[in-house]
């Protein structure tokens, strides 16, 4: 069966011919590893053996030589017997290199020269020095013949193959279950991406992978489930603007067409009321185009090291006429000073825009508190009223665009006064949250980095 039937695709092939190509290449170097490594092994140890031999041949004709006077009467049988054994041809010479008796000579003494006088140039002949009384009397020459070890070898060599064949296919057996493996969730995820793409925004990889895969899948879905919480918070956007636009577009265009028919006659009061109606259109989309600036904010802040408390003092100066004129409390203990790296105008908005909120909703004779810390490192401020308070099912909304809770159907505004908050002190690097219960207030908490005082 080839690649292209295993079901893997064009990316499973490639890994599969990889895995392929890494285990052949893996099995043929421990395969020519091991029979080096025992060619090797098999020669170590027949030297060893051999040298062996040679010594114990050796120690058997010094004490021939010792126990006969020399050389002349020396019964070297017990050496050619352990030659023999080996088996192996023994050569015994004297000290000057002539050769004293040979396995395989009949037992003579031959006089004259060595024998065979190549013999020591094979690399199958060891020889052993012959010791007797502290020094040397002659040698011992063991011609081994061809080499035994070569069996070794191919016994060894045909072990080595088979094993290789066994390691070889168990090798490509893995390969082709991991690339399934890895293979599987891809293909799951990438039908789920175009499945996505085509429209079907329930579409999520399913079934989980290994590692990486695993957590590319669940980053995958959370992905799909972010698109899918922006396309409902868009399409609720436009509903909720089309919604805040209607009805003053309908009282002007109603209000206008009467003018134009001449079914009334324009009076102050009534061009008033079409005025009012065109500065709320104004202000719903002054309030869109602020979000808007405020999100891309971060390329066109203007930082520098300000006084967070010295924002809380000024702002609620020129708050307090509209808090007074709502019948609220104003209570501002602004601590020392708390030094922040920030664009001063966008804090400025961003407090204002609490205690403007605060002023809309609270009720008359509530109480508003102003308050600035350092904590942990943070410099906090806090907007605390003694109001109606918000529901529990509405406080995560708070900060949503355009959101407005059930109580404040009868308050104008436009919904976007506390989202343009969330966003300036995002772009600043900090935190904003709201706690409330119904009946006992709420309180906005902004955290923002501390840096360090100005110099001078």
């Amino acid at each position: 069966m080839t690649p292209v039937g295993l079901g893997l695709g064009p990316l499973g092939r490639r890994l599969l011919l990889a895995f392929v190509l890494v285990a052949v290449s893996s099995v043929l170097v421990l395969t020519g590893a091991a029979v080096i490594g025992v060619d090797r092994g098999v020669q170590v140890a027949e030297q060893a053996d051999r040298e062996q031999i040679a010594a114990a041949a050796a120690a058997a004709a010094a004490d021939a030589y010792r126990r006969d006077g020399g050389w002349d009467r020396a019964d070297l049988s017990r050496a050619i017997a352990i030659a023999d054994a080996a088996p192996a041809r023994l050569s015994v010479l004297d000290l000057d290199g002539n050769m004293v008796q040979t396995s395989g000579s009949g037992g003579g003494r031959p006089n004259g020269q060595g024998m065979g006088q190549g013999a020591g140039m094979s690399q199958n002949v060891v020889t052993a020095p012959i010791l007797s009384d502290g020094g040397q009397v002659g040698t011992v020459r063991v011609n081994f013949g061809a080499m035994a070890g070569t069996r070794v070898v191919d016994v060894a060599w045909s072990w080595i193959a088979m094993a290789a064949v066994v390691a070889l296919i168990v090798a490509l057996g893995a390969s082709w279950l991991v690339t399934r493996l890895l293979v599987r969730p891809i293909r799951r995820m990438t039908d789920a991406a175009r499945s996505f793409t085509a429209g079907d925004r329930e579409s999520r990889a399913t079934g989980p992978g290994p590692g990486e895969l695993g957590e590319l899948a669940v980053a995958f879905n959370g992905m799909a489930d972010a698109v899918v919480r922006s396309d409902r918070d868009r399409r609720n956007l436009t509903a909720d603007v089309a919604h805040e636009l209607r009805t003053p577009l309908a009282a002007l265009q109603a209000g206008l067409e009467e003018l134009r028919d001449g079914l009334v006659q324009p009076t102050p009061e009534g061009l008033a009321g079409l005025h009012d109606q065109s500065l709320r259109l104004g202000r719903v989309v002054a309030d869109l185009a602020e979000l808007s600036a405020v999100e891309t904010a971060g390329l066109s802040m203007r930082l520098s090291t300000v006084d967070l408390a010295q924002i809380a003092r000024d702002e609620s100066a020129l708050r307090e006429p509209q808090l007074r004129a709502a019948d609220l409390n104003l209570t501002v203990d602004p601590g020392g000073p708390a030094f922040v790296r920030a664009d001063a105008d966008r804090l400025h908005q961003a407090v204002g825009n609490l205690l403007a909120n605060s002023a809309r909703y609270c009720r008359p004779g509530d109480r508003v508190a102003l308050t600035v810390t350092l904590e942990h490192g943070q410099a906090v401020l806090r907007v605390a009223d003694s109001g109606p308070g918000i529901p529990p099912d509405e406080l995560p909304h708070v900060f949503d665009r355009l959101w407005r809770g059930r109580a404040a159907e009868q308050v104008a505004g436009s919904g976007i006064g506390l989202a343009l908050v969330r966003e300036i002190v995002s772009s600043h690097g900090g935190t904003i949250e709201a706690t409330s219960a119904p009946g006992e207030g709420t309180i906005i908490s902004i955290r923002l980095p501390v840096t360090a005082a100005p110099a001078g």
